[in-house]
């Protein structure tokens, strides 16, 4: 088959595409015929080293942590699934890549709901169960306020709408430029950076429940701040999340509620209620340009790669 590989960390130059060995589904599996995966900030983190500590890889390596596509094997005990299924769905964690090929096993997956494209499809798991990972660690419930710090990304749009879903009021946090872009999906804008305690307090006069770091961007102390209880932030990005008792979650963390949120996500898109906003969508043969893009830190919604 053919695959975007590297063979050692470094920039997005160590990516080609070339031939691999295929995958094949194993107990609890199923394998797709990839039509699109996503771009995570994970894959360039561990693309560039970055993780190479805690999370070490094996080369050559091929990235992408989602994809949706069509099914061509079932692994053994699979019930409900069925080879030419649409599905969309997560690798297995401890490959940490894979679905950045003609073919990729998944290990979680729902049925691609019928309003979503392929390329909105392929790049939806994985914010799927990072923001439902988060919302649970947070004990988001109905009646609360959520603050997202970096609304108007990946994993905050899908995020936003999840806890909206769950009865939350959300505010999000944005360069003035996407103010009209997090109104589309119901969140209350707010530009970020110093002084956000302030602007916030006319918006959410009874205050902020909780908050997610989505960003990275330092602004950790002054979530602790404004929600008033480092144990009611959690960030996906700042990895000095320690310092501040703020908790740090990560894929792999949580497995069994991240991948609950699939199913529900797709019913939730059946009936109208969750879209995935593409920031770009890019070929197979251009994967090293959508890292780029990916780590600027600018995307408005999700960076997609499609397979041919």
């Amino acid at each position: 088959m053919f695959a975007v590989r590297y063979h050692r960390y470094g920039g997005p130059e160590v990516l080609g595409l070339e031939e691999a060995e295929e995958p094949h589904a194993g107990p609890g599996q199923v394998r797709i015929a990839v039509r699109a995966t996503g771009v995570t900030p994970a894959d360039w983190y561990l693309r560039s080293g970055l993780l190479k500590d805690v999370s070490p890889l094996e080369f050559p390596h091929i990235p992408g942590m989602d994809a949706a596509g069509i099914v061509d094997e079932v692994g053994e005990g699979v019930v409900g699934t069925a080879v030419g299924d649409a599905v969309f769905g997560l690798v297995p964690f401890a490959d940490m890549g894979g679905a950045a090929a003609q073919y990729a096993v998944l290990e979680a997956w729902a049925p691609k709901p019928q309003s979503w494209s392929f390329e909105e499809a392929g790049g939806a798991a994985a914010n799927i169960e990072t923001a439902t990972r988060v919302l649970d660690a947070l004990g988001a419930t109905e009646g609360m306020t959520l603050l997202i710090d970096g609304a108007s990304g990946g994993v905050g749009t899908i995020a936003a709408q999840l806890a909206q879903a769950r009865g939350l009021t959300v505010i999000g946090t944005a360069s003035a430029r996407n103010h009209g872009f997090l109104d589309q999906f119901g969140v209350v804008p707010v530009t970020y950076g110093p002084g956000l305690a302030e602007r916030l307090a006319p918006l959410a006069p009874r205050g902020v429940d909780v908050a997610l770091d989505a960003a990275g961007k330092g602004s950790l102390a002054e979530l602790v701040a404004i929600t008033g209880d480092p144990y009611r932030v959690v960030t996906i990005a700042d990895f000095n999340a320690a310092r501040h008792g703020v908790r740090l979650s990560r894929s792999g963390t949580g497995q069994a509620t991240g991948w609950a949120g699939l199913p529900l996500a797709a019913d939730l898109a059946d009936h109208g209620r969750l879209t995935v906003p593409l920031h770009a969508v890019f070929p197979l043969k251009e994967a090293a340009t959508a890292h780029e893009v990916s780590a600027d830190g600018h995307a408005r919604g999700k960076i997609v790669i499609t397979v041919p």
